[in-house]
This record gives C-alpha cells, structure tokens and sequence, in this order.
C-alpha cells in the first residue's frame, strides 16, 4: 500500500515541483512560449536549445526558491490597528 507523507509546511506556502505559485506560473510560460519556437520551427538545434534554456531557467528558480530571496516593500500598515475612537472635539456655534 502507498504511503502519503503530511504537509506539515502549510504556512511556507504551496509548492509545485519545489516552485512557489509565482515562480511555478514563470516556468509553465517559458515552456508554453518554447512549445510554440518548437512547432514553428522545423531545426533540430531550436528544439536541443529549447530543452536546454527550459531546464537551465527550472534550476535558476529553484535556486532563487531556496534562498527565498524577499522585496523590501514599503509598509502599507500600519503597525497597530485600533477600533478606539479617538478625542476629536467638534466646535459648535449656536
């Protein structure tokens, strides 16, 4: 009977083939755009090519995966989030 191994990184993300989604989404367009070289062309050295460029940008992004390498973005939050109503005293003539 097989065994199946539990999923005990849920928080890191979700991984196809060792990809992030991102990543994974990179990597299904390069190989869409290289079956499209493939049925255009009639050259044996675009298809040897194709192949090579495909599996040579896979182990860039696994690379690129593991060191998970992160953007500085700017905090759009702030850091903390309150209901409380603040002291705004409203000025009324009568």
């Amino acid at each position: 009977m097989k065994r199946y191994e539990v999923y005990k990184n849920i928080r890191k993300g979700a991984m196809i083939w060792g990809l992030p989604i991102s990543l994974f989404a990179m990597m299904m367009l390069l190989i869409l755009g290289s079956l499209l070289i493939i049925i255009f062309s009639f050259s044996l050295w675009v298809i040897i090519g194709a192949f090579l460029l495909n599996g040579t940008f896979y182990i860039v992004l696994t690379k690129i995966a593991r060191k998970a390498i992160t953007l500085n973005i700017v905090k759009i939050f702030p850091k903390i989030i309150s209901n409380k109503k603040e002291n705004i005293q409203y000025y009324v003539d009568y």
